[in-house]
């Protein structure tokens, strides 16, 4: 197979680093392990953040989500994982990674975790009319 899963996050110079703006990714074939039987887990991911100095490369993003498919995981540990990783890499002012996990055993989970670098605050929404 020509394209295996890593865990190497890259980045790339943020090209507009004096502007807020939000970047949104979806990515919904998310799998993992449940660490208690061993099934597949699915979930949709939505990481959305306002960049620093780095922005996340896709494709590298791309395989470190699929480094996840043959690991056991909590749905809250691997949320939290995840975004940790990401914000070691980025250094954002701002982060959120939602996942939606799939029905399992007729209940649905969501996970949404934060980063916000000290003292950033969003600038104020314009509401157009």
């Amino acid at each position: 197979m020509p394209t295996q899963p890593s865990k190497a996050l890259e980045t790339f110079d943020n090209p507009h680093p004096e502007r807020d703006y939000v970047i949104r990714i979806r990515m919904p074939e998310f799998t993992c392990l449940c660490p208690k039987t061993g099934q597949p887990d699915f979930a949709e991911l939505l990481l959305e953040y306002v960049p620093d100095r780095r922005c996340v490369e896709l494709k590298s993003l791309k395989l470190y989500i699929w480094s996840f498919r043959d690991e056991g995981a909590f749905h809250e540990d691997v949320t939290n994982r995840i975004l940790n990783r990401l914000v070691e890499v980025c250094e954002p002012r701002f982060m959120r990674l939602s996942a939606d996990f799939n029905v399992r055993g007729g209940i649905y989970t969501s996970v949404v975790v934060e980063h916000r670098t000290e003292g950033w605050q969003p600038p104020a929404r314009t509401e157009l009319p």
